[in-house]
């Protein structure tokens, strides 16, 4: 079939790509460049946030972790496993989280690897994705699609392409393409910063500044962040710059000092649930809808691509 994946971020292009390799020709339209993506500014490191179901972000997040882990091992660009901790600020009674399951390998952390005033954490390892390298692996493994730039007013703005069927992955407008008003913003602001030779990814999501996480990467750190519900403003704000510092060195003393590159923010695509479902009633040809992942788009974006093929397999 010809397939018109709308949204060029992580979902769209792990859409396109697994379509590709299914058989389908593949339009891919966009309202920017892969660079202009909220993808692109994504700290992308493996871990829940923001999003569900529970049940079905459990069996998507499982799947991308080890499509992602596999990739490490065959070296595909901007994709590492990570060692990680998350740090508690009160001792727990020892249950893991949800997401454990799909990691394995989750232990407390040993007294000499917590910072000064945290009593407990969990060591694992799991995926980062360095967005700008991998943005472009996936742009060129899709490189047999025909990429349009081209803003939708309406997600029908794409039959003139002459779709046998659509895929909505547009992210923060997959809702407002087709008349969903539940999908909303979640402002996520980053600090960027030279590494000063970390190796290990931190995170407390319950600091009293706000969240903090420390993700390394190649050449540098990612330090973040907030989650600003139905906040629209894409402005870096420098007293948040502020506090993102003083919190992250708070959980990596290391930082201290540590050079600003710059700050970012996103938009990320925030709705009470993904929406991933296959829809007869828009367009006169089918629309699979995969939007709504909140903070979880590197999470759960190659379990929900798979279903995406799935649900188009099945409209042949």
């Amino acid at each position: 079939m010809r397939v018109v994946v709308v949204g060029a971020g992580v979902s769209g292009l792990s859409c396109a790509a697994l379509l590709l390799e299914a058989g389908h020709e593949v339009v891919v339209v966009s309202a920017d460049p892969i660079e202009r993506t909220v993808s692109w500014v994504a700290a992308a490191v493996w871990f829940p946030t923001a999003a569900g179901p529970a049940d079905a972000v459990a069996r998507w997040g499982a799947t991308t972790y080890d499509v992602l882990a596999a990739e490490a091992a065959a070296g595909v660009p901007g994709v590492v496993l990570r060692e990680s901790l998350v740090l508690h600020r009160t001792l727990t009674d020892g249950d893991l989280p949800g997401w454990a399951a799909a990691v394995g390998g989750v232990r407390p952390a040993r007294p000499d690897e917590l910072p000064p005033g945290y009593p407990a954490g969990l060591r694992f390892v799991v995926p980062l994705v360095e967005m700008p390298l991998y943005l472009r692996h996936l742009r060129e493994r899709a490189a047999r699609a025909r990429f349009v730039t081209r803003r939708l007013a309406r997600l029908d703005d794409v039959l003139d392409l002459g779709p046998d069927l659509v895929v909505n992955a547009a992210g923060l407008a997959g809702g407002a393409l087709v008349g969903d008003e539940t999908g909303f913003p979640v402002r996520g602001q980053v600090v960027r910063v030279a590494n000063p030779g970390l190796d290990l990814s931190v995170r407390d999501e319950h600091h009293p500044g706000g969240r903090a996480y420390v993700h390394p990467r190649s050449g540098d750190c990612i330090l973040g962040g907030t989650l600003d519900v139905g906040r629209w403003d894409t402005a870096p704000d420098p007293a948040e710059t502020a506090a993102i510092l003083t919190r992250c060195t708070d959980i990596e003393p290391r930082l201290a000092g540590a050079r600003v590159l710059e700050s970012v923010v996103g938009l990320r695509p925030g709705r009470p649930e993904i929406r991933l479902e296959r829809d007869d009633s828009l367009l006169g040809v089918p629309v699979v809808h995969d939007y709504g992942h909140g903070g979880s788009g590197v999470t759960v974006g190659w379990g929900c691509a798979r279903d995406v093929v799935a649900l188009v397999e099945a409209a042949r």
